[in-house]
């Protein structure tokens, strides 16, 4: 998310930061550079134009003259405005109405509205243990009310059905109705999609908004469209009186331009980001944790609470009570670690949040590929119980039926025995409480090193 903005932005504020005195000539040149890096990443022209007016200000008035480090209170200057732009703080749900409260999803047809509606409803279950329905009023796309079905029975929320011969008005004022009988909390309501904005279209959902009464009106928009998502949005705004926004498919959009031109040209907050295609990856908008990452300053907050959800604690104290009564660690435990990371997004999901991880060389953020993790935990998948206890029996004609069983070649399980070995000699030095020695031997296990060389 964002690497090409913050790529450019650090090596930009990176010249400045050390500077001892911040001169007219050097904080214009550092703008211009500022400015270029928005409009790469395809930032709307106002949004840029507001944004460089308004750091120019506070950078040549006297809280960067004042300053012992004038150069990082520039970029604190460039941080407190990144966050202005996209709104100063997180802007939850508002579900504070006599149940059921009705969140009405609206959008164009592809920027994920019907898998956004899914991932909400579980998020609403799963944190803040609301009983949730969805409805699907798209009767253009009989698919759309097909896969919203299956969503929610993966999910485990209730779907209520509708069809396509049923007119969009019909299908909610049914559903809101058997929401009410049945004490849901929350009722959730996809709305159909067009290529582009049509007049049908817009009125059509105006009056789906009218008989629901929405508690919140929530615009699905893509952010690879960049500044048009924003400009998009603007023109939803006009025909209804959306209270936020949910930014999809940002893991795939290097730039940044949508997140940070929505608010500005719509007024309206980013209430959640979509940033992967489980029905778990749907985030809180965070502007303060956003500016962070686009900084290169990292998300350590985010990666906290990922580690909250996702960690299961009762293995972790399983792997706990392991260490203190010195048995071995096996490789059952180190697939149980492989499948919590992968709850967490995987590798590059966990780095992106840690600090400075823009920095890291190309070569060595290509050796951190999720893909060998996926392998890993197919070879060890395809072991006896007894080979993960004991990896030492694992021989010749073991390796050939493990490598054949996971759809891997032998050296693939040589190197993942090998891996394992390191993990396990730097677990004994946990155990024997040896940190200094410890931290050497995770520095041969990092990108570059032997648990990520290929």
């Amino acid at each position: 998310m964002f690497e090409n903005l913050t790529e450019r932005l650090s090596r930009t504020l990176k010249n400045v930061s050390g500077r001892g005195r911040l001169t007219d000539d050097n904080i214009k040149d550092t703008l211009r550079e500022v400015r270029m890096a928005l409009l790469e990443a395809d930032v709307a022209l106002p949004v840029v134009r507001d944004f460089v007016k308004r750091v120019k200000e506070r950078a040549v008035g006297t809280e960067v003259s004042k300053s012992l480090t004038p150069g990082q209170e520039f970029i604190k200057i460039v941080q407190a405005e990144l966050e202005a732009v996209m709104g100063d703080s997180n802007e939850d749900l508002n579900l504070a109405s006599q149940p059921p409260a009705v969140i009405l999803m609206a959008g164009l047809q592809g920027a994920g509205k019907t898998t956004s509606v899914g991932k909400l409803g579980k998020l609403l279950k799963e944190r803040q243990k609301k009983k949730v329905l969805v409805v699907s009023a798209d009767v253009y796309r009989p698919a759309a009310i097909k896969q919203l079905e299956t969503l929610a029975g993966d999910i485990g929320i209730d779907f209520f059905p509708s069809s396509a011969d049923q007119k969009p008005v019909d299908i909610v004022t049914a559903a809101h109705a058997e929401a009410k009988l049945k004490f849901y909390d929350v009722l959730i309501v996809d709305t159909a999609g067009r290529l582009h904005v049509d007049s049908e279209m817009m009125d059509e959902i105006k009056d789906v908004h009218q008989v629901l009464n929405p508690v919140e009106t929530l615009f699905v928009v893509d952010a690879m469209t960049g500044q048009d998502a924003a400009n998009t949005a603007k023109a939803f705004d006009e025909a209804l009186p959306l209270t936020g926004v949910i930014l999809t498919k940002v893991d795939g959009d290097a730039r940044g331009g949508a997140a940070l031109s929505v608010r500005h040209i719509t007024g309206k907050p980013i209430k959640f980001l979509g940033v992967g295609e489980k029905t778990d990856a749907l985030e809180p908008f965070h502007p303060d944790r956003v500016a962070s990452r686009i900084l290169g300053m990292g998300d350590v907050l985010s990666l906290i609470e990922d580690l909250e959800r996702n960690v299961d604690r009762e293995k972790a104290e399983q792997l706990a009570k392991k260490f203190k009564e010195k048995k071995g660690f096996d490789l059952e435990d180190f697939r149980g670690q492989l499948q919590q990371m992968k709850n967490m997004g995987g590798m590059m999901g966990m780095l992106d949040k840690l600090p400075g991880m823009s920095q890291l060389p190309d070569d060595v953020k290509d050796k951190v590929d999720d893909k060998m993790f996926v392998q890993m935990e197919a070879i060890i998948n395809s072991m006896t119980p007894a080979e993960r206890e004991r990896p030492e029996i694992i021989k010749g004609s073991r390796k050939k039926r493990i490598a054949m069983g996971s759809g891997t070649q032998v050296q693939d399980v040589n190197r993942l025995l090998k891996q394992f070995t390191q993990m396990q000699k730097m677990m004994k030095k946990m155990q024997k409480g040896g940190m200094k020695n410890m931290m050497r031997n995770m520095k041969g296990m990092m990108p570059g090193g032997g648990m990520f060389g290929r």
